[in-house]
């Protein structure tokens, strides 16, 4: 066997210490085959008593050419990154990245607030009940085309690439959908508004679970989830003003709020300046210094915000990654990842998501409608009901968000999944039997929602955080577009056609659909969930350009709020 051996040179940088691993080779002549023995050593057990030569024989052939030398670099930056004391500098990041759902609240609620008007000659559009519902599934279908487009690019090229994208698709179109003027403009302006929105989820998620402490990532992204009822609100007081025939014309009123709407995106572009891009993202695309870089950027603002020395690292917490990558991730390689590598996961995420989506758009979307056809509600006072509405969602995602980093992800989402679908089939049933009136049927839903926006959050932030970081962005958008296409086009849809009968009966039945979805989806908690609270997100799936030795067992990674060399790699 003739070997030739070539040394491991280290390259310094200000911030790291980056080893090119050149390693050693071992080449075989008889069959042409090159594998670094530094490779065989980490596939070795020692209680295997496999010779290297054993291996090697064991290999297929390849190809005459020598195969490339792998490039490899050590880094503790998920480690530095988890190990920050929230400070200044983290609100200002996730108020640029989390205003997305205050925007997607005031988008979503204006449409759901001004429904019932658009079926009225005063608004000059008189879109009857089913196309109503028809143009939010439109809306929703363009989000689904959106977050796959975009996340694709989002984890191609970056995160911070796509947002001012994004945003500014989502603002021309509901621009645009101000100056519709029958049903197949409007739901134009609404698909393509829809696909800007739907970029935002996937690009947004990623950044913001890749910069935040570990130890405060459930919390957070529930109270960043639950901003878009502050939206809500807003859009709710706003609809009153601008649906109120004394104040303004009908016919431009319903424009109006598109517009205001939209204009508060405006100032958000220019603050998303100001956010860096994810230093995750960095070190797992071949940027390992620049991630570095920025690293230690953010270190320096949350020293000066905090005016305190940041504790020191272990030695334990680096982790290897391999900078000359097969190629580029698209979705064969997540659904590679999705149902090979991770199933069981992959089954939660969609059951999750699929569930409240369908509970969500097919309440929230009719509302209006429900309130003014059965309680006969004066379009204009609609909107006041709906602001206890997003108050009830607003206070579910605060109250309980601390929780599912304390008591833990998998009994807090159960619980709120399971809630809320017995509290469904209740308020179903109640409205069936005619026990209640425009404000106790409200008061139902502000408590049921309380329970369900936490469940809605947490679903989102379940596929955000158990999947690779390479591929993170398009696994969300996949999530999201299966789970929001089979719940939350088919609800709106479902809930209009049902509305359109007039009939109490034709409700229900869509009411003990969504509540049973939801007792389901809590089973599926009991049963796949994951104790992701306070863990690194590369201890929860390691990335797939990891070198480093990985776990295989989900219990054996500590949530310390420190990330664990321990790396998860599959579910089996």
């Amino acid at each position: 066997m003739d070997t030739e051996t070539t040394t491991t040179t280290t390259a310094t940088g200000p911030a790291c210490d980056i080893e090119m691993d050149t390693a050693t080779t071992t080449t075989t002549t008889a069959t042409s085959t090159t594998i670094s023995t530094a490779r065989v050593a980490t596939l070795l057990r020692p209680e295997q008593g496999t010779t290297a030569s054993a291996l090697l024989e064991a290999r297929p052939p390849v190809a005459d050419e020598a195969a490339p030398r792998r490039r490899r670099a050590t880094t503790q930056v998920p480690a530095r990154l988890d190990r920050l004391p929230w400070c200044r500098w983290h609100a200002a990041v996730v108020f640029a990245l989390g205003v997305t759902w205050v925007l997607d609240g005031i988008e979503v609620s204006i449409t759901g607030n001004i429904a019932a008007a658009l079926t009225t000659s005063a608004t000059g559009m008189r879109l009857s009940e089913a196309q109503v519902g028809a143009a939010t599934g439109i809306y929703i279908a363009g989000a689904c085309l959106g977050s796959l487009v975009f996340s694709y690019l989002a984890d191609r090229y970056g995160r911070r690439k796509l947002f001012v994208v994004t945003l500014s698709t989502y603002l021309l179109f509901s621009v645009l959908t101000a100056f519709s003027w029958e049903f197949y403009s409007f739901a134009t302006c609404r698909f393509l508004a829809g696909m800007g929105i739907g970029g935002e989820y996937s690009a947004v998620y990623s950044a913001i679970d890749e910069i935040v402490p570990a130890r405060v990532r459930g919390q957070l992204a529930l109270l960043i989830s639950g901003t878009y009822w502050v939206g809500a609100a807003a859009a709710s007081l706003l609809s009153a003003l601008l649906l109120n025939p004394a104040v303004i014309n009908q016919l431009y009123g319903w424009r109006v709020a598109f517009g205001l709407g939209a204009s508060l995106g405006i100032g958000v572009l220019l603050v998303r300046g100001l956010v860096p891009e994810s230093p995750r993202w960095l070190m797992t695309h071949g940027c390992v210094e620049e991630a570095e870089r920025v690293v230690s950027e953010i270190e320096e603002k949350v020293r000066r915000y905090t005016k305190m020395e940041l504790l020191p690292l272990g030695t334990d917490v680096a982790i290897t990654i391999e900078l000359q990558q097969k190629g580029k991730a698209g979705f064969v390689e997540v659904a590679r990842v999705m149902f090979l590598q991770y199933p069981r996961r992959t089954v939660l995420g969609l059951v999750l998501m699929s569930s409240q989506a369908f509970l969500y758009n097919a309440i929230f979307f009719t509302a209006g409608m429900v309130l003014s056809k059965f309680f006969h509600v004066a379009t204009y006072h609609i909107p006041y009901y709906l602001v206890f509405f997003a108050v009830g969602n607003l206070l579910g995602p605060t109250v309980l968000g601390r929780l599912f980093d304390v008591v833990g992800r998998k009994v807090m989402i159960t619980g709120c999944y399971l809630v809320a679908g017995l509290l469904m089939a209740l308020s179903g049933t109640l409205f069936y039997i005619g026990m209640l009136n425009a404000i106790t049927q409200t008061a139902l839903w502000v408590v049921l929602f309380f329970f369900a926006s936490a469940a809605a959050s947490a679903a989102y932030l379940t596929v955000s955080e158990v999947f690779p970081i390479e591929v993170r962005a398009m696994a969300i958008a996949v999530f999201y577009s299966i789970g929001t296409s089979l719940g939350g086009i088919t609800g709106p849809v479902l809930f209009g056609q049902l509305l359109s009968t007039g009939r109490p009966g034709s409700l229900l039945v869509g009411y003990v659909l969504a509540s049973g979805l939801m007792i389901i989806a809590a089973t599926v908690e009991v049963a796949l969930g994951l104790n992701a609270e306070r863990k690194s997100l590369e201890s929860l799936a390691a990335p797939l350009s990891s070198v480093t030795t990985a776990a295989t067992k989900e219990d054996s990674v500590k949530p310390t709020g420190e990330p664990s060399t321990m790396l998860n790699n599959s579910d089996h």
